[in-house]
């Protein structure tokens, strides 16, 4: 296992999770004093776990057929495109 890329790559999701929509509907099902906590802990990881793996298989797949540069690129596009969105909505 290389560390530094399992490193990378959990900061990456642990941050860019922190305070995400996700983490908020898990903190609204926890608050409820009648729902079993560790019911929704596994349910929340059982589904962060599936996208993870989902976009895994993705990007396996993507892979073939576009390089890692190109793949960034769009990547990196795309993040630009739904933040000036995000900008351009809160300033309407």
């Amino acid at each position: 296992m290389d560390i530094k890329i399992f490193a990378a790559v959990f900061f990456t999701v642990f941050v860019a999770e922190l305070g995400d929509k996700t983490q908020l509907a898990t903190l609204l099902f926890s608050a409820d004093k009648e729902v079993s906590k560790w019911t929704v802990f596994a349910g929340s990881s059982l589904a962060l776990i599936t996208t993870s793996a989902l976009g895994v298989l993705a990007g396996g797949f993507i892979s073939g057929f576009i390089t890692p540069k190109n793949l960034q690129l769009i990547a990196g596009a795309g993040f630009v495109g739904i933040g000036i969105l995000t900008l351009l909505r809160a300033n309407a």
